[in-house]
């Protein structure tokens, strides 16, 4: 999600100080989530509006997923404008807005107290996102250098700022009567802008950057990608119209379709930059980061198949929309995390230990301050854990979705191990 890799000036604005407490949190956070889902796998046999399972979203898609892609995009967004971040001081406000907003929220979940903790919790972190909003928009209005990748990470953040001012405003619905339905009837379209918004949105103009760059590929096209940046954002905006105008909800399936074929185009950008690549050989952490890729196609199945069920039962299948929640909040993004965590984290720890004495004298490789081995057995326990969680949500088998949770919290410890190895790392000479 970032690219230290380049030494370019724009890259050395952004100090480390900034960036890396948002990766301790989100590391953190992975593991906290990981281990909620093991002590809540009751949960999963009832509603998908289970307190624990709110706690475990919130902490997964805010905690783990949107910390480490926040603080990551604060070296980012300079390389993407080329040019300097606009200030460090809004950058430590919005990590520690959102640090003391997040356990908030999630313990006003996990209790089901929409009072004072989920309120303050709201509150704090869209301060956090207004904050890093205020920040992306300034230093790109500073370089003045736009590109197809800079707009779709300032939109995705626009579409972030909705969705947690709706989120709160559906927390403040408990007890005002603020919208005119229960805060249920506006989850989806709460979730979706969040979603699809912000998360695919993001990812989506983000890995077109890094994904070329991580394979040694000269492969860009824009014209591609302004395609694909229309095409979700028109989903959405679809979405939310059929969502307030139009009772009949099997037609989702339309910014569904547009959503599918964006994903089409964007996998295709993929698939030319992966042939195009200058170097054969592709490391483990991004055959990772590729297959993240390819997951952003289970979701779209899942959701095909619950608009089909709704289509002949009228009613909702509840295992395919926890199923649905899980493969994109413990299987896409955190695939695609866990890859770049490992291309991105060893260079800017690299950059802060040896920046100074890199041109006097021989120094370790950035891949070297990690374990590959601890990598590739995180690698290897994350993969069986999901599939076994999401076999067992699928088909409501506790014992599976027990015996993946703990597989997962191994992977989330290993995960850890790793992160506080490069954290860690101090000065040595080859």
């Amino acid at each position: 999600m970032i690219s230290p890799a380049l030494n370019t000036p724009a890259i050395k604005t952004t100090s480390y100080k900034v960036v890396l407490p948002f990766y301790w949190y989100g590391a953190l956070s992975f593991l906290a989530g990981t281990v909620l889902l093991f002590f809540s796998t009751s949960s999963f046999g009832g509603h998908y509006f289970e307190p624990n399972i709110l706690a475990i979203t919130h902490t997964m898609a805010l905690g783990w997923a949107t910390m480490l892609i926040i603080g990551a995009s604060h070296q980012l967004v300079p390389v993407l404008i080329e040019g300097k971040l606009y200030s460090d001081r809004l950058a430590y406000a919005s990590f520690v807005l959102a640090a003391v907003g997040i356990p908030l929220l999630v313990y006003g979940f996990y209790t089901f107290n929409m009072m004072d903790p989920a309120k303050w919790g709201g509150r704090l972190v869209v301060f956090s996102i207004i904050a890093y909003l205020i920040n992306i928009v300034a230093s790109m209005k500073q370089s003045k250098s736009e590109n197809v990748h800079a707009v779709f990470v300032v939109t995705a953040t626009a579409w972030l700022l909705m969705t947690v001012l709706y989120g709160l405003a559906l927390v403040y619905n408990f007890s005002f009567n603020l919208l005119p339905y229960d805060s249920l009837h506006y989850l989806s379209l709460h979730a979706h802008s969040g979603i699809v918004g912000w998360f695919l949105l993001l990812v989506l103009g983000v890995g077109s950057r890094l994904i070329p760059m991580f394979l040694i590929s000269k492969y860009s096209n824009p014209k591609l990608l302004w395609i694909v940046y229309w095409l979700i954002n028109a989903a959405l905006i679809m979405y939310f119209f059929i969502f307030y105008l139009i009772p009949n909800r099997t037609v989702d399936y339309l910014p569904m379709a547009l959503i599918a074929v964006a994903l089409g185009i964007f996998i295709y950008y993929c698939q030319q930059a992966y042939k195009h690549r200058l170097r054969k050989a592709v490391d483990e952490q991004m055959k990772i980061s590729l297959l993240s890729v390819v997951m952003l196609l289970l979701p779209i199945i899942i959701m095909a198949v619950l608009i089909g069920v709704l289509v002949t039962t009228q009613a909702e299948k509840k295992e395919l929309v926890l199923a649905y929640g899980f493969v994109i909040f413990f299987g896409w993004l955190t695939a695609i995390i866990l890859g770049m965590t490992f291309k991105t984290l060893p260079f800017i720890v690299w950059n802060k230990v040896y920046r100074q004495r890199s041109a006097s004298g021989k120094t370790p490789s950035p891949k070297d301050l990690f374990s590959q081995p601890i990598f590739n057995f995180m690698a290897v326990t994350y993969v069986v854990g999901f599939a076994l969680v999401t076999v067992g949500i699928v088909y409501s088998v506790i014992t599976l979705l027990q015996i993946g949770s703990v597989v997962l919290i191994a992977a989330a410890v290993l995960y850890n191990w790793n992160v506080i190895k490069v954290m860690n790392h101090k000065m040595v000479t080859v």
